[in-house]
């Protein structure tokens, strides 16, 4: 009886503790801190499995022994970002404008070094990391797991998925295998290995918490956001690393983390495995990423917008419009149409659909599954690209241009007649990357070239042709869309 009468007492004394603690709490501006103190109480953290009947039946060092030799660190030597009307003319070049030129040159700002991760995905030096981490990179160096330090280029870039491949001039490197993304659970054990705030090969652990989560990180509609998401910490310098599953096969890229602080706060995003093989692959054989479109303005079908619509389903892709010249329209598909199905894949968002259609290229064929007027059909889709046909394309056109780490197109009919440039024409930088230009100049996407060494270019033949003329050093000269009356001269050598 005694005994009984202590328990109680206990639990009474126990309970209005909890209260107390629980109304400190409650109370309105009141918060929870960690806080430093001279001395403290402390005991074991011990745990017994089969004292709480659930004995853990898995291990995270078979697969962190696996993966963690193929995660390497990325530093990158990144330029601030210049005024537009900074003339950047070197002294050899000054004699072609003459005058006091050279006193309004602005001085050059100091580089700054960002950094990251990423992933070894063959032996002979090819490694995948994220677009943000080696973007406008000057230098990119590469620490391996064993200390050893390696200078990388750039084999190509997709900022559509933040994705990246470089490459280091190694061999027999310790590959990571590359495992199927479709194939991981929500709530399956996973883990993220990287560099988080320079701390080299971390490793940490959690679950897939979520599958085509989109989280409309990037501005770009052309974006593609299908994450895998994750409550494995995921911190700044993780970008690039390896997401992976319990037998050490890779899953996803880390890429992105949902916080109020910039730090992690409980949510991580990594792209999927299976979406960035294909656009590797791509940048390996291609140098570009060769996209397909379906042509489709879209929107997630909900109960609300089903009986909006008078559908009967309430789950797939309303079809809003489709584009006359793209790849739905030709099939036959209609607006008002519902995609439930991408083969034989049931589609629910439309992040799952636009992943599915990114990791085709144009020309390929699919089948879709839609619903129409109470009825399914299925539908034969022959894909296209942004243009309206199935061209493959590479990124560059002359292996000149691939020297300079720069993709160019001409200027449009619209673009000439907006910027004053009928009857002469340009040559659009559209994309950059690690190359002549980004380590020896301040050039930014969107610059147009009009002259090279003074001579003047109206398209990338015209560019290429003079760029082999030049014996070492070149000059172009051309205007940014946003102050096309300010010139702007770069000079680089081409040795």
């Amino acid at each position: 009886m005694k005994n009984v009468l202590k328990l109680i007492s206990a639990a009474l004394i126990g309970g209005v503790l909890s209260i107390g603690i629980w109304r400190a709490i409650d109370e309105p501006g009141s918060q929870i801190r960690y806080v430093d103190t001279p001395t403290h109480n402390a005991v074991q953290a011990s745990y017994n499995a089969n004292a709480f009947r659930a004995p853990m039946d898995f291990d995270f060092t078979s697969a962190a022994e696996k993966t963690i030799p193929s995660v390497v660190h990325i530093r990158s030597t990144v330029k601030e970002t210049p005024s537009m009307q900074q003339l950047q003319i070197p002294e050899s070049f000054r004699d072609f404008f003459g005058g006091n030129l050279g006193n309004n040159l602005q001085q050059k700002p100091e580089p700054e070094v960002a950094s990251g991760s990423g992933v070894i995905i063959r032996p002979d030096g090819y490694i995948v990391t994220n677009n943000h981490v080696v973007a406008e990179a000057s230098k990119i160096e590469v620490t391996l797991n064993d200390n050893r330090t390696f200078n990388a280029e750039v084999v190509g870039t997709d900022p559509n998925t933040d994705m990246a491949l470089i490459r280091i001039d190694a061999k027999d490197l310790p590959s990571m295998p590359i495992g199927d993304s479709d194939a991981a659970k929500v709530g399956e054990w996973v883990l993220a290995v990287g560099n988080p705030f320079n701390l080299e090969s971390t490793v940490t652990a959690g679950i897939v918490s979520a599958k085509g989560r989109n989280i409309n990180i990037y501005e770009d509609r052309s974006a593609i956001e299908s994450f895998i998401q994750t409550d494995a910490a995921i911190n700044p310098g993780n970008s690039g690393g390896a997401l992976v599953d319990l037998n050490g096969n890779l899953i996803g890229i880390n890429t992105a983390i949902a916080t109020p602080t910039g730090v992690y706060a409980g949510y991580g995003f990594a792209v999927p495995s299976n979406l960035m093989k294909k656009v590797i692959d791509d940048l390996i054989n291609y140098g570009k990423v060769q996209r397909a479109y379906l042509g489709v303005m879209i929107h997630n079908l909900d109960s609300k917008l089903a009986k909006e619509k008078n559908i009967s389903i309430n789950e797939g892709i309303y079809v809003d419009s489709v584009m006359e010249e793209g790849a739905a329209n030709t099939a036959g598909i209609k607006p008002g149409d519902v995609i439930t199905k991408l083969d034989e894949n049931a589609i629910k968002s439309s992040s799952q659909l636009q992943e599915g259609i990114a990791r085709h290229k144009p020309g390929d064929k699919i089948n879709l599954t839609i619903f129409r007027q109470g009825k399914e059909k299925t539908i034969n889709v022959d894909l296209k690209n942004n243009s309206g046909n199935t061209e493959i394309t590479k990124a560059y056109k002359d292996d000149i241009l691939k020297g300079l780490g720069a993709e160019f197109e001409n200027l449009s009919k619209g673009e000439k007649a907006k910027l004053g440039l009928e009857g002469k024409g340009g040559v659009k930088v559209i994309h950059l990357n690690l190359g002549k230009l980004t380590q020896q100049t301040d050039i930014q996407e969107g610059f147009i070239i009009t002259s090279v060494n003074n001579k003047a270019i109206s398209n990338v033949d015209d560019l290429i042709a003079e760029l082999k003329r030049s014996n070492e050093g070149v000059l172009i000269q051309g205007i940014y869309p946003q102050n096309p009356n300010q010139k702007v001269f770069y000079g680089f050598s081409l040795s």
